[in-house]
């Protein structure tokens, strides 16, 4: 499946901006399961840009507007060609995960910041999944038909910076905070797991030229025996509707625009994402 992404974010602020820095992770991943086509970021006012690759991998652009301004467009358009592969059967046994090889390797993967950190009720429930499952696989995938089943997705109930504990506490949330409630989970058993952030086409059969109205969207990986992509929101793999952006530990890692800006007290911002099945 071929898809054009186009997501386009507006700052509007009250007076005006005298100097604005920012960082954008707005450009599709290149792997063995997607192949960027084009991608083009355009940036109103004409910035002072570089890109560079971040510690996790993900290709940032850094641009400044130096001059006055009192407004900024960002517009990212990207086209992608996906052909993921059918899920693969766990694998890896309960023991591996102790050895060097994951541990250390993934150590990263395995921290447990208050954004992930599981709350103790949930952790109880999770380690009793673990607990019955032969393999850690099969536990993952379980955690996250739980945290499926047990999370309303609510929007407007949480924000970026709202620790997964929370969400499990109001049982509400969006997607961002099932992916860090499972991410948690995992790591809290030995699992490392990492943060995808993306785009999914909202239609299960897309129709060839038609364009819709996206959104950014999230979803988790665990190791096993490679990394394995899944979905607690849908409870269900990627497929080829999914396009990654950005790995890290949790969205801290992978926000699609982050900056600061001088002069203008308060800003607003308005983000619109539109994707088309091309092919």
């Amino acid at each position: 499946m071929q898809l054009r992404i186009v997501h386009t974010t507006e700052f509007t602020y009250d007076g005006t901006a005298s100097a604005s820095y920012n960082q954008a992770r707005l450009r599709p991943v290149t792997s063995p399961e997607q192949i960027v086509v084009h991608h083009r970021l355009e940036v109103t006012p004409a910035p002072w840009s570089f890109s560079y690759s971040d510690y996790f991998g993900n290709l940032v652009a850094a641009f400044e507007v130096a001059d006055p301004h009192e407004s900024m467009k960002v517009v990212a358009t990207s086209t992608v060609q996906v052909n993921r592969a059918d899920p693969a059967d766990p694998s890896t046994p309960w023991e591996a995960y102790a050895e060097r090889e994951i541990a250390d390797r993934w150590t990263e993967y395995l921290m447990l910041p208050e954004l992930v950190a599981p709350p103790a009720d949930f952790l109880a429930e999770v380690r009793a999944v673990a607990d019955v499952a032969a393999l850690p696989g099969a536990a993952a995938r379980e955690i996250c038909r739980l945290v499926h089943d047990a999370i309303e997705y609510q929007p407007g109930a949480t924000d970026v910076s709202t620790p997964a504990a929370t969400a499990w506490k109001q049982r509400a949330g969006v997607v961002q905070d099932m992916v860090h409630l499972a991410i948690g989970a995992l790591r809290a058993i030995g699992i490392p797991a990492r943060y995808v952030s993306g785009y999914v086409h909202p239609s299960v059969e897309p129709v060839v030229g038609e364009t819709v109205a996206g959104d950014s969207h999230a979803w988790l990986e665990w190791w096993d025996d490679g990394w394995r992509g899944f979905d607690p929101s849908t409870n269900a793999a990627p497929d080829d509707r999914y396009v990654a952006i950005a790995r890290g530990r949790d969205y801290d890692d992978v926000p699609p625009l982050r900056g600061i800006y001088s002069g203008a007290e308060t800003s607003q911002m308005e983000v619109s994402v539109q994707v088309t099945r091309v092919s």
